[in-house]
């Protein structure tokens, strides 16, 4: 599948639309897509999510699969006010259509989960808008320590250099000495370009460079790493601050993307995660990460529903080529199967 198309036919220096893709090759990657998902989402069907196709298998239903349904997803890490909003939503559809069979209230189900995923996800991301895509773009990427965050810095540069792109990383995560040589050799790994300075150095100094550094090379990805310290620390919020003002100086529009990633196994944790970040930048879309490992994964509902977030990317293993592109429907379906 392919994460990146140029939009810029620089050997022309002219504009050149996007063409559609060919049939048989949007066909192939949403079966790329839903692979992944599927082998992703594994474990938690087979958890607390694998609940609740057992709930639809009698030919209709009672009061008690409200319950029932409620106590599946809250403990499913969906939470209570996303859960209760979800059910309103259904039982309301289910009285208004006078639905008498199990089987179509579990389609509504499906449906609402959709939209709950759908509705922040209608921007695009900066990089796949078809009218005015940047020239060059710039991605914060955050989150806490042990999220994997460098690690899904790496597999987002392998899949742009994997189509074509010219990718840059900076290393501004300078509290952290193992950061900086983990990011190093994920960048040897991949192949591509990594600006970092020593430890303890200033990170806005890291960003600034991996900016010129992008520049010269005429890259049309750069990807910067930050600090993963706990979100609860103040001074951390302050220097994601920081950062942001200073890549606004040599991109004012930037960054185009504020992505957090999310250990999929913090469960509700990843919640008190998310809304500190978006709050200190503007989180604009999750990576959820380590999605395989994971019973539950309720998580992505509730950060769609309390914090208008959508979820951009899911980690679906270990390999570098193990990260999808989010897809809402491919999601709900493989929960729900």
């Amino acid at each position: 599948m392919r994460f990146w198309r140029r939009k810029r036919d620089d050997s022309a220096g002219a504009e050149a639309a996007v063409a559609a893709l060919p049939e048989d090759e949007r066909a192939a990657e949403q079966a790329e897509i839903h692979e992944q998902t599927e082998r992703a989402l594994e474990r938690t069907r087979r958890g607390l999510f694998g609940r609740l196709g057992s709930l639809f298998e009698r030919a209709d239903f009672g009061d008690d699969l409200w319950d029932e349904l409620e106590e599946v997803l809250v403990a499913s890490d969906t939470g209570l006010p996303t859960t209760e909003a979800l059910l309103g939503a259904v039982r309301r559809r289910v009285k208004d259509e006078g639905v008498k069979q199990a089987s179509r209230v579990r389609e509504i189900l499906a449906e609402e989960l959709i939209a709950i995923l759908e509705e922040p996800a209608r921007i695009p991301l900066a990089w796949q808008d078809p009218d005015d895509p940047p020239e060059r773009t710039v991605i914060l990427v955050v989150g806490v320590n042990g999220a994997g965050k460098t690690t899904s810095i790496a597999k987002l540069a392998h899949a742009f250099k994997r189509d074509g792109a010219t990718v840059v990383l900076g290393a501004a995560d300078t509290f952290r000495a193992a950061a900086i040589d983990q990011l190093r050799i994920w960048a040897e790994r991949v192949g591509v370009r990594i600006v970092a300075h020593q430890p303890g150095a200033d990170p806005g100094a890291v960003v600034f460079d991996t900016l010129a550094a992008a520049e010269h090379d005429r890259a049309d990805f750069v990807i910067i790493d930050t600090a993963g310290r706990l979100h609860t620390r103040t001074n951390l919020m302050e220097e994601l601050k920081k950062i942001n003002r200073i890549i606004q100086r040599s991109v004012p529009d930037g960054p185009h993307e504020t992505l957090l990633v999310l250990d999929a196994t913090t469960g509700q944790n990843g919640l008190s995660q998310a809304r500190t970040f978006a709050d200190a930048v503007g989180v604009t879309g999750i990576i959820l990460a380590k999605l395989d490992g994971t019973a539950k994964g309720g998580i992505a509902f509730a950060i769609a529903h309390d914090l208008a977030i959508p979820v951009r990317f899911i980690g679906t293993g270990e390999k570098l080529d193990d990260l999808a592109p989010f897809d809402a429907a491919e999601f709900v379906h493989s929960l729900l199967n």
